[in-house]
């Protein structure tokens, strides 16, 4: 989730303008930082990696000439966080400049048919081929408008785009699809950017990008057009009575909220993954003798998720373990046949990087999935994919979870493919609903907020819980039990339903709340038992279900029923949600800030 801003300004130099508006984009969090402004029919850039501050030290980005220019913080997907691969990127003659907030999915063969007309390329990047896509199409007589819509017309992805040329150099052309994308109207000036925060300084007038449209930014103002029809769209701007603290929450009281609310798209950039890196992680998977899912937190409750898909779909054996304890309870036994999945948000979890260190002394293959490009883990891995959440600014991690189950589960389907273990009938109805499942989320997201706002209210004094499933649920049951810990500081536990009678089942009490996590799957049945017998102890049973399901309704105290229609193996992806809302619910009904739970760090860097 990179952030971009572009400005046309009456009077005055455009760099310090695009500098202010970059370092309030900087919460959306970047690895490297530039600009580039137009004066004199000449293209002006500076760029590189490393925070803005630290940038504008080596460079001075306020230095540059030209009343017109666009900026871009960068979040690294495409080509690791180096100064060759910052935007803007420019085309072969140094005359168009782009910058770009989203993933092409498609890049790789346009950026060979562009070699093959003889385009030479700087960068490692998606984003480089749209310059020069639209030099392509300016040579046939386009103008800058018309060469951005045609070149939009052959990407497949998500985009928010802004680009500038010498040839028109008294305008900013922006198009838009699912990537965030507003315009800011002052007396003088306009502007556009990835969020409202980078000109709210400057005017609280703005103007919503839809998807498929294209702004043309002017002296004069803005035009917006339909990309499809090219009919011009009126639209009025609405005025923002944000604080500049919220508008970066992009009015959301909190970023966790935000960041729950974002998972739709952050799901839909899983399914944008490139296929190679996909491919190549799967042969490596199929190769070993042993495979060990490793991490820390969150991440390691993915993997335990990720180990029943695994084994379901591939029928491939997976030791989910959590980092720290790794080199104790396997360090001896890795050897060359052995590989390592290792999962980190972050890429810099202390204990994970130990495992790492320790595996490859003994010549084991390491793999990694992580969500920043350029961190130490992608260094050291043999093959690594970003799973290209974005930034997370919240401690407490939802996104990422989901982003990681989405990628392990294209894995395991990936191995099961190349092994032959489903058939082609299963394997498209699978990949049919991996499809489906950022529209399922969203959904869910809206449908369910009221009511697990209600349940925090209800429960927001008691003093401990229980989270229960069975099969891959279990996984699901954990990672609710840490979200409310973590935020709400609600002591909690969690078990698979199983186990509950091995010992836990002594601390029900009558009003104890125990919350079951009830996919419709082969568990269903058993699970009624469990509920049973904490409900014959007088315990207030809690039920996450699926749509329609009458029987569980009758047996519970309270409900939360989502709708799915998804297999058991992806089922913990919808089913978390309403564990990640309820931990926010209830942190904000026993006054802690969940952005900012006591004695935690977003990214755990000593051991």
């Amino acid at each position: 989730m990179c952030g971009i801003f572009g400005c046309i300004l009456k009077n005055g130099e455009a760099a310090p303008t695009i500098h202010g508006a970059l370092k309030r984009l900087e919460y959306r969090g970047y690895d490297s930082v530039g600009t580039a402004t137009l004066h004199k029919n000449k293209l002006f850039i500076k760029k590189d990696n490393g925070k803005i501050d630290e940038v504008h030290a080596l460079h001075d980005l306020d230095n540059l000439p030209g009343r017109i220019g666009v900026g871009h913080t960068r979040w690294a997907t495409h080509g690791a966080p180096y100064q060759e691969n910052a935007h803007p990127h420019t085309d072969c003659e140094n005359q168009i400049a782009a910058v770009h907030n989203g993933i092409i999915e498609n890049f790789a063969e346009l950026k060979m048919e562009l070699e093959e007309r003889g385009h030479v390329f700087r960068s490692k990047t998606d984003t480089e081929i749209i310059p020069h896509f639209i030099e392509e199409e300016m040579k046939e007589g386009l103008t800058l408008v018309e060469a951005l819509r045609e070149t939009v017309k052959q990407l497949d992805g998500s985009y928010a785009i802004a680009v500038v040329s010498v040839k028109e150099p008294d305008k900013i052309v922006c198009v838009r699809k699912e990537s965030p994308l507003v315009v800011g109207i002052a007396d003088n000036d306009v502007y556009c950017a990835s969020d409202i925060p980078a000109f709210l300084p400057m005017t609280n007038r703005y103007v919503i990008v839809q998807d498929g449209e294209i702004v043309v930014l002017n002296d004069e103002g803005y035009e917006i057009w339909n990309i499809l029809d090219w009919k011009q769209v009126t639209r009025n701007p609405e005025i923002v009575d944000w604080s500049p603290k919220m508008a970066e929450k992009q009015g959301y009281p909190h970023f966790m909220l935000k960041e729950i609310n974002e998972q739709p798209l952050s799901l839909r950039n899983t399914l944008r993954l490139q296929d190679q890196y996909l491919d190549l992680m799967t042969t490596f998977l199929d190769r070993a003798g042993e495979v060990f899912l490793v991490a820390c937190g969150t991440s390691y409750h993915a993997c335990l998720a990720a180990s029943y898909m695994f084994s379901k779909l591939a029928l491939l054996a997976t030791h989910p373990v959590i980092a720290s304890e790794f080199v104790e309870q396997h360090g001896k036994s890795v050897n060359i046949d052995s590989t390592l999945l290792v999962v980190s948000q972050s890429g810099e979890t202390a204990d994970t990087l130990a495992t790492v260190d320790g595996a490859k002394l003994r010549a084991a293959t390491v793999l990694a999935l992580t969500n920043v490009v350029g961190s130490t883990l992608t260094r050291v891995a043999r093959v690594y994919i970003c799973q290209q959440s974005g930034p997370e600014v919240g401690v407490a991690a939802t996104k990422t979870f989901t982003s990681q189950l989405s990628v392990l589960s294209q894995l395991a389907l990936r191995l099961a493919k190349m092994r032959g273990k489903i058939s082609h009938v299963e394997i498209e109805n699978l990949e049919e609903k991996l499809e489906q499942i950022p529209d399922i989320v969203e959904k869910n997201i809206q449908t369910q907020k009221e009511k697990v706002k209600q349940l925090a209210k209800k429960y927001r004094d008691k003093q401990c819980f229980f989270f229960l499933g069975r099969g891959i649920s279990s996984a699901v049951a954990l990672e609710g039990k840490l979200k409310l810990m973590e935020i709400a500081y609600a002591p909690s536990l969690a078990y698979p339903a199983g186990e509950s009678k091995h010992g836990p089942i002594s601390l029900i009490e009558p009003g104890f709340p125990v919350i079951f996590i009830c996919p419709k799957d082969d568990t269903h049945k058993t699970i009624v038992g469990n509920i049973m017998e904490m409900k014959a102890r007088g315990a207030s049973i809690i039920v996450v279900i699926e749509k329609g399901d009458e029987e569980l309704k009758s047996l519970a105290d309270e409900y939360i029923e989502i709708e799915t229609g998804l297999p058991e193996v992806l089922s913990p992806i919808p089913f978390v949600i309403p564990l990640q809302l309820f931990a926010y619910y209830m942190a904000i009904e026993r006054k802690c800030d969940p952005d900012m739970p006591r004695n935690l760090a977003k990214s755990v860097t000593v051991r």
